[in-house]
């Protein structure tokens, strides 16, 4: 950030109605971004622009209108060194997020009294008065539907699902009236009269290595006390182990700035990786969560085919192709993100998942929920989720966002390729897995050195969705930027695979004169040979598969992964790996790491910001690579946990 701020001018009358004061041009302090091009400060626009969560300072606030609630009481009426208020009820101490090392400030909530942020309409003084009548006929309705379902469906479905959906409900309902405190406040006793006191009688500077300590002790234990089954031996196991390392040391060796790293969020972000992967692989429960969360994703993007099917016809909306499956769930993804930002649901899921995140890892808000949903509904549809931040974002934030969509799959493609006879398990966990893998590998390729919108803190700035009559309306502005998202998408994802076929090409042109003709010359082949070694540190088994596997992450790479899933299921080249080995290459395939999806995030993030489009062009490929090693890393603690090789594998 700029070096230097200025007071601004405080003109309350200037506001308009229905907007916010602290997005006033008149109440803002502008600076030159340096990561801004020249351009854009040139012109004068899309300066960042910040509102009172982003300084502790009140001499930079300006006066606030009361059209909005804020977060704290603003700089107005305060006298000599009184601080702001939180509306927290802490009583004048903000709550306390930080790793004690970093000192990061506190989320800071921008809801209303009631932890929420409500645009009801006319229908809001019937709900305010009667609130505690509409909670108790959801919660009896939703308790019936529970019981029912558990009595009709006791011998053929999963009890866990329906439970947790209830419980969620019910929770959610019960904070309504109840405060969180009640719970919260224990917790925090027991955390601060326990690990905190542990944490304190470490020395500054044996934290991190005492933190390194444990999470390596973890996975031993967890890897070598089980028993061995084929070719997944101690041995293969601990070479998966030793590649892990290996990948983490050359990460830290081509950091960006590595006097910067917070290993906190590394080895918290790997540990959680690991211990996600023993919930899923060697837990029903556990999988059977993240596979209905994942289906039910899937779900509601494939209901824009729907919409393919009137507007072409039942077969043409099955038929399996990009323009048809892809793109139209894009758009509609996009429109109902702007309806639950017109509602006010995203920001309130922005502060909650931020809270969490936060406190255990050490990542900004916007990362984390970005994150958190990359998983579930694609690397292009995550990035609506906090789209009034991309324009102001670091480069660090930026780079991460990239990274988690190239880490994983989404849940709308996630049904095509267990469809494929791939391994259930292995799919559903590595996208899991990939959450905080891809945060790790993220911050210690590109550590934050930059004051971020969202650290510690979440402040959900006015958009354009903001200008929408009603929900209708949003859904008709989301549905024309989806428009503009998807054809940058097409027009970068068809001449991205266009120069890779002339490269192709030119390769093979040039190498049938050297008489290579089987395999072609190709940059599959080329990089095929390159990642040798890289399907050894995954701890691929030495009796032949190394070249194979290493063949099918190039092909992933180079094309697209459905390229490579495709062929691990149906070339007889690779009729014959190992179980291993093919488990260990579903994991590694697992992910959007590909050289087409550069058009897909580069357009994305290029409409969503255009003044970013510089940065994100000139992160894209580190972003890329760091997506993979995030991928590979999955495969190499796949070969850790993972004690049943053929679950779901075809033959």
């Amino acid at each position: 950030m700029a070096d230097t701020t200025t007071k601004p001018e405080t003109t309350p009358e200037g506001l308009r109605r229905n907007s916010d004061p602290a997005l006033d041009p008149a109440n803002q302090h502008h600076h030159q971004h340096h990561h801004h091009s020249a351009r854009v400060d040139a012109e004068g626009h899309d300066d960042a622009v910040y509102t009172t969560g982003t300084t502790v300072d009140p001499s930079v606030v300006p006066l606030q209108s009361t059209l909005h609630k804020h977060d704290i009481e603003t700089s107005k009426g305060l006298e000599n060194d009184e601080k702001p208020k939180p509306v927290d009820g802490t009583h004048g101490t903000p709550p306390d997020y930080s790793d004690h090392e970093k000192m990061e400030p506190g989320i800071v909530s921008t809801t209303d009294d009631n932890g929420s942020i409500p645009r009801y309409g006319k229908l809001g003084p019937l709900y305010r008065h009667r609130r505690v009548l509409t909670h108790l006929f959801i919660g009896m309705l939703f308790t019936g539907w529970w019981i029912a379902s558990l009595v009709l469906h006791r011998d053929d479905k999963n009890w866990v699902v329906p439970f947790l959906v209830w419980l969620a409900i019910m929770l959610r309902l019960f904070f309504f009236h109840v405060s969180s405190g009640y719970v919260s406040n224990p917790i925090r006793w027991v955390w601060k009269h326990s690990a905190v006191i542990v944490y304190d009688k470490i020395p500054p500077k044996g934290r991190t290595p005492a933190g390194a300590a444990v999470a390596i002790a973890a996975i031993l234990v967890g890897s070598f006390v089980s028993e061995e089954s084929e070719d997944n031996t101690r041995e293969n196991r601990a070479v998966s182990l030793f590649g892990m390392l290996v990948f983490i040391a050359f990460l830290w060796a081509t950091s960006r700035d590595r006097s910067k790293i917070n290993w906190r969020t590394v080895i918290g972000g790997m540990l959680a990786q690991y211990v996600i992967g023993l919930f899923v692989l060697r837990t029903g429960v556990g999988f059977d969560i993240f596979s209905f969360i994942a289906a039910r994703a899937a779900d509601l993007l494939g209901f824009a085919g729907d919409g393919v099917t009137f507007l072409t016809s039942e077969e043409t909306s099955q038929l399996p192709w990009f323009f048809i499956g892809v793109i139209p769930a894009i758009i509609f993804f996009i429109s109902i993100v702007q309806v639950l930002y017109y509602i006010g649901f995203l920001q309130w899921f922005i502060i909650k998942v931020a809270t969490f995140v936060f406190w255990a890892l050490g990542v900004s808000g916007a990362e984390a929920v970005v994150a958190a949903a990359t998983p579930f509904i694609g690397q292009g549809e995550s990035a609506m989720l906090v789209r009034p931040f991309v324009p102001h974002m670091t480069k660090a934030e930026i780079h991460q966002i990239m990274t988690c969509g190239f880490a994983t799959i989404s849940g709308s493609v996630l049904v095509g390729y267990i469809g494929l006879g791939l391994n259930r398990e292995a799919l559903v966990s590595s996208c899991i897995m990939s959450i905080p893998a891809s945060l790790a590998i993220s911050k210690l390729r590109y550590p934050e050195t930059e004051e971020t919108l969202t650290a510690g803190r979440v402040v959900i700035p006015d958009d354009d969705e903001h200008k929408a009559e009603n929900a209708l309306h949003a859904f008709a502005n989301g549905a024309w930027l989806g428009i503009k998202i998807a054809g940058t998408i097409m027009t970068s994802l068809l001449c991205i695979i266009a120069m890779v076929g002339l490269i192709n090409g030119l390769l093979t042109w040039w190498g049938r004169y050297l008489n290579i003709n089987d395999p072609e010359l190709t940059l599959q082949t080329i990089l095929g040979y390159i990642l040798y070694p890289v399907a050894f540190l995954l701890g691929v088994p030495r009796n032949g598969d190394l070249l194979k596997v290493s063949k099918l992450i190039a092909q992933k790479i180079i094309t697209n992964e459905y390229n490579a899933f495709y062929a691990l299921t149906n070339d007889a080249e690779y009729s014959d790996l190992s179980p291993r080995s093919k488990l260990i290459a579903t994991y590694a395939l697992c992910g959007f790491g590909n050289i087409g999806s550069l058009g897909i995030q580069i357009g994305i993030l290029g409409q969503l910001a255009p003044s970013r489009s510089g940065d994100v062009s000139k992160l894209a490929l580190s972003a890329l690579a760091s997506g993979i090693l995030a991928t590979l890393t999955s495969a190499s603690v796949a070969g850790l946990v993972v004690t049943d090789q053929t679950t779901g594998l075809t033959s």
